[in-house]
């Protein structure tokens, strides 16, 4: 028997998967596995187009230069709190561990506190909820 967050991360992602399965059918046909990796490619690829970096490098799984490592930290940040979705899955979406994503979240929150940094964070996170047509939560 799940529990009941357990249940409720996975109708979370299911939520998101359904908004995204409108725009594209195919969509629906994934397993829960294929719909989280597809859920974070999209967010590597706003990601990667809006801070002008390697969507390739960016998925790369080894170590990459610091550059295009905090921008995946931003979009695992942002896949995190914007999306609502567990340090588990989008570690698995990232192809990373959910220590990585809970570090990449640390480096984020600490980084926020710089206002120019913030504002590309929030920049990131409007478009994301953009996409996935994600309303405002507090």
């Amino acid at each position: 028997m799940r529990s009941s967050t357990a249940r409720r991360r996975s109708e979370r992602v299911n939520d998101i998967c359904d908004r995204r399965a409108a725009l594209t059918p195919a969509f629906s046909m994934l397993g829960r596995t294929g719909r989280i990796v597809a859920v974070c490619d999209a967010v590597i690829d706003i990601a990667a187009a809006l801070f002008n970096v390697s969507g390739r490098e960016m998925r790369h799984p080894g170590r990459s230069p610091l550059a295009v490592a905090r921008v995946r930290q931003i979009a695992m940040y942002v896949t995190h709190v914007t999306l609502r979705m567990s340090m588990r899955d989008v570690g698995e979406g990232f192809g990373r561990d959910r220590t990585t994503v809970l570090y990449a979240c640390h480096q984020v929150e600490d980084m926020r506190d710089d206002e120019d940094f913030d504002q590309i964070v929030l920049l990131l996170e409007r478009v994301v909820r953009a996409a996935f047509g994600e309303t405002d939560h507090d």
